[in-house]
């Protein structure tokens, strides 16, 4: 299951600007094998960055990944032909580092994620216990 579809990328991408990143066969007409291209490797990289907290791919998937997803295809699909332009780029970067902070467990995936938030036993534990100091004074002297 995708992440995005194409009506979600045309909400960010204007028709004839998608037909100019895609029609490679110069038919005047949205490449649709080359954005479903853009969709799967899309939603590959956000399963590479969540698989290692979720199993994946997430079903039914929280509404956060459809933008995260939207705006790693449309990177992508401008990417093909380009250099992104720097809002897109700077939303793509934004993109993988939110994914990195789900994959740390730094960040839920919201109300829809499906673990809740990451359990307590993944987080930091302090100890007032502390082991005895191999080096001290007492034992330094005389070096």
């Amino acid at each position: 299951m995708a992440y995005c579809i194409l009506a979600d990328i045309l909400d960010q991408v204007e028709e004839p600007r998608l037909i100019q990143l895609t029609d490679d066969d110069g038919l005047g007409t949205i490449g649709t094998v080359r954005v479903d291209k853009a969709i799967s490797d899309a939603d590959e990289e956000i399963d590479g960055y969540v698989g290692s907290r979720y199993t994946v791919p997430l079903n039914p998937a929280p509404a956060i990944l459809r933008k995260l997803a939207v705006d790693i295809a449309v990177y992508n699909l401008f990417a093909r032909r380009d250099k992104a332009p720097e809002g897109r780029t700077e939303r793509y970067k934004a993109a993988v580092r939110f994914l990195e902070q789900v994959a740390l467990g730094k960040i839920s995936l919201g109300a829809a994620d499906p673990d809740g938030n990451p359990p307590a036993s993944d987080a930091p534990q302090m100890s007032s216990e502390n082991p005895r100091r191999l080096f001290d004074r007492n034992t330094m002297r005389g070096f």
